[in-house]
């Protein structure tokens, strides 16, 4: 499994040593390429979307060429993993004119709906096909606001969603790369192996 981690800005080598451990996990080797430049996307197989600065992100996918190769791996039914920022930048509606949203997830969000960096914090959070609660961690996080037809909701905290899955993306509030359990990723990536201990 090739799996590339858009690497514009954000945590990248948390998120590529959750794949690898997740792909471990089901004896699946896994090459792991950090994206900056376009004409990467198109040989990988599944996709990491980090957290970060969603402006800053967007733009710079936008001016690299990576923005419609994204949308053609989401087209091509292909997986992506989209955590904070990442969720920001791939929703239809960042409501914010300065992120140019990919619109792969059928959802309008909220950036900085649970508070500032001050305001960070941690909590234990069901998450639909995940037999025991995923320990989250929520800095500068996103609230999403208005799911369209056909997002599954996986998570959801005081009663907003944290966690979506829109096709083949599985979209968070939350930084399941900041934790050792990479069930997200598992999540995201190995759809078929269903309810995850």
């Amino acid at each position: 499994m090739k799996a590339g981690v858009i690497a514009v800005q954000g945590d990248v080598a948390e998120h590529a040593e959750a794949v690898r451990r997740a792909a471990a996990a089901h004896d699946e080797p896994a090459e792991v390429v950090t994206i900056r430049d376009s004409g990467i996307v198109p040989d990988c197989d599944v996709l990491l979307m980090p957290g970060g600065e969603s402006t800053t992100i967007s733009r710079l996918i936008g001016r690299e060429g990576i923005a419609e190769e994204i949308r053609n791996h989401v087209r091509a039914g292909k997986p992506v993993l989209a955590t904070c920022a990442g969720l920001i930048v791939c929703s239809r509606d960042a409501k914010d004119d300065r992120v140019d949203a990919l619109g792969v997830v059928d959802v309008s969000v909220d950036r900085n709906a649970f508070g500032r960096q001050k305001d960070s914090f941690e909590a234990k959070v069901p998450v639909a096909e995940l037999e025991e609660p995923f320990h989250a961690v929520f800095i500068r996080a996103p609230a999403i606001d208005d799911v369209g037809d056909g997002v599954e909701t996986l998570a959801t905290v005081d009663g907003r969603p944290v966690a979506v899955r829109d096709g083949p993306v599985v979209a968070t509030s939350f930084h399941p790369e900041l934790t050792e359990d990479s069930r997200l990723h598992d999540l995201a990536f190995f759809p078929d192996s269903r309810v995850i201990a």
